[in-house]
């Protein structure tokens, strides 16, 4: 006799693993992004990295410097507050997506369907604005993330409904032990 263990495929690094890594990926740069904000209110700091963006004129480093360091000086506590708690929640949501997904999960393929579904307006809003590689990129993953999930969740929903109640090894009312009470029943 085999025991559910050795019964149970291995995992494998498969399409919901990836998407899953994508995921927790956004919240180790969301978590870096806070840790980066609460490290430019410290002056000197700010300070050293105006002086060594102010060395490097002509490179992307000057210029993504400047900016930054320019768009968190003009903020106000409130402001700061509430950039903090979003990026805080949007890191929250994603490693929840994230987890979800890796154990494979359904509830987290519905979560990350819906979730990422309802961003990719603001996405295409924000490209269409300014417009630049990077967003076309993630509006395309984004969509790409979201067909997929659709086509797998309603996959799924379609060979569980075709292999209806008596699916080998499932649980519940079908389980060896009810289809040996229901037969007794009927046996009369």
């Amino acid at each position: 006799m085999t025991t559910a263990d050795e019964q149970a495929p291995r995992p494998r690094l498969g399409m919901l693993r990836i998407i899953a890594l994508y995921k927790l990926l956004k919240v180790l740069l969301l978590l870096l992004a806070a840790y980066g904000e609460l490290r430019l209110h410290d002056a000197a700091l700010s300070a050293k990295l105006a002086t060594w963006a102010q060395g490097r004129p002509l490179g992307l480093e000057h210029a993504v410097v400047t900016r930054a360091l320019t768009l968190f000086s003009g903020l106000s506590e409130t402001q700061i507050h509430v950039m903090r708690i979003a990026t805080f929640t949007y890191a929250a949501v994603f490693a929840i997506e994230g987890i979800g997904l890796w154990m494979q999960k359904r509830w987290a393929e519905w979560l990350t369907c819906i979730i990422t579904a309802s961003l990719i307006p603001l996405e295409v809003w924000e490209f269409a604005h300014r417009p630049n590689l990077g967003k076309a990129v993630v509006v395309i993953g984004n969509a790409a993330i979201v067909a997929y999930l659709v086509w797998h969740v309603r996959a799924k929903g379609r060979s569980a409904a075709r292999a209806g109640p008596a699916a080998p090894g499932a649980t519940g009312p079908t389980a060896p032990e009810e289809r040996g009470r229901r037969s007794k029943r009927f046996v009369k």
